[in-house]
């Protein structure tokens, strides 16, 4: 009984962990949902009306969000769920885009519904947020990053996307967005960990004088190697070559999440659509 109740506490943890994460999800209150406070009032009119135009001349519906934070969740899931929480787009047609900011992380994510995915491909929302998007938001332009970013979904969703692609060949998506510093550091430091390990293991027996049996002199630094299962060692530098547990993830959002209800304030919903993950992530 013991494991057994062990186990129901943990699976009953688990369902409200999964409830509070939920509950954190912002109400869908407009086509403009700016918790973080990024875009101006005229900006937010305007992308409104825009959207709502848009949305009335077809079905496709397009909602921008903006959170202060993503609270260690990363992007992907995190607007899969959102898009799935607030039924972006209509029940049968899936026809729904979600374009999410959050700041204080510095990352970026356009979702797209299934049935938008070969319209408003992984390569058009990859150009938009990289030549649109980034370039704005580094010169603390989020207003103008963002309605230039739903001009371009619209082109491209009306049929035009020609000209977004031209673009994109004139400035090859990437050219802009360079490596993350963190990851920088990390891949320097791996790199130095590594070859130096595999250099202080074979470099001092090929060039170093030998002293005695297992202990070598190279570059004015003694060498000591011992005779263990676990391979030669250095005494001098105790460099070993470990492995790195890069915690980088895939990039897939196809999670299932659902919030088995819409939320839908100031007369304003989503049409009961999905997404399958989708769409193209970024950060500046």
């Amino acid at each position: 009984m013991g494991p057994r109740l062990a186990l129901l506490a943990l699976a009953a943890l688990l369902l409200a962990s999964i409830a509070a994460l939920a509950a954190d999800l912002p109400t869908l209150t407009g086509r403009v949902v700016d918790s973080a406070g990024i875009i101006d009032a005229g900006t937010r009119a305007a992308l409104t009306q825009k959207l709502a135009d848009f949305e009335a001349k077809g079905s496709d519906q397009i909602v921008v969000a903006t959170i202060p934070s993503l609270d260690g969740e990363e992007i992907e899931p995190y607007a899969n769920r959102l898009f799935r929480f607030w039924k972006l787009g209509q029940a049968k047609e899936n026809n729904g885009v979600l374009l999410l900011v959050a700041p204080n992380d510095r990352k970026m994510r356009i979702e797209v519904g299934y049935g938008l995915e070969g319209t408003l491909t992984d390569l058009h929302t990859k150009l938009i947020i990289e030549n649109d998007m980034v370039p704005a938001f580094r010169a603390g332009d989020f207003s103008g990053g963002i309605s230039k970013a739903v001009d371009d979904m619209i082109m491209v969703l009306n049929g035009n996307p020609e000209e977004l692609e031209a673009r994109g060949k004139r400035n090859p998506a990437g050219n802009g967005a360079p490596i993350d510093p963190i990851v920088a550091v990390f891949l320097i430091l791996w790199a130095t960990i590594f070859f130096g390990g595999l250099a202080m293991a074979f470099l001092p027996p090929m060039f170093g004088t030998k002293l005695s049996p297992g202990v070598y002199r190279w570059l004015g630094m003694t060498f000591r190697y011992g005779r263990g299962p676990g391979g030669s060692s250095s005494g001098s530098s105790g460099w070993t070559t470990g492995s790195s547990g890069g915690g980088w993830s895939s990039g897939s959002s196809g999670g299932g999440w659902s919030s088995g209800s819409s939320s839908g304030g100031g007369g304003f919903s989503g049409g009961g659509g999905s997404s399958g993950g989708g769409g193209s992530s970024g950060s500046w």
